[in-house]
């Protein structure tokens, strides 16, 4: 059964980077497809999605706010997905979900940002101090 845990959140200054990780039970070498994301609640905010990936190709998308400073990517042989974030800003802080949905391969071979994802992990925390 799959399921997702991530892991790496913690307080950090601004301008500073992280890097956090969902074990993605299941998932990523699994032998079939799927759209994983990184989603951030911020206090008084809507959920939102930065960035996507498609574990048949490894294609990437991100959101306008976090482009050029976060990074997704998977690695198979851990099962794991990572988000690195860079040049961090306070505006940053919030809890931090993966969440998946299994896919049949995406007409242009990458996930895009607006799937209704299945599959979440309980989140892991981030806090940006200026």
């Amino acid at each position: 059964q799959a399921w997702l845990m991530e892991s790496g959140g913690d307080s950090v200054r601004a301008g500073g980077s992280l890097r956090i990780s969902c074990a993605a039970s299941g998932i990523i070498y699994s032998g079939s497809s799927y759209c994983l994301a990184w989603f951030r609640q911020i206090p008084g905010k809507e959920r939102e999605v930065v960035a996507g990936l498609y574990t048949g190709l490894g294609s990437t998308d991100y959101a306008d706010s976090v482009k050029g400073r976060f990074t997704i990517s998977q690695d198979i042989a851990e099962n794991t997905l990572y988000l690195q974030m860079n040049a961090l800003t306070p505006e940053d802080t919030g809890r931090y979900y993966c969440a998946a949905v299994p896919v049949t391969v995406p007409p242009d071979g990458h996930c895009g940002l607006k799937l209704d994802y299945r599959i979440w992990g309980p989140g892991t925390h981030v806090t940006v101090s200026s």
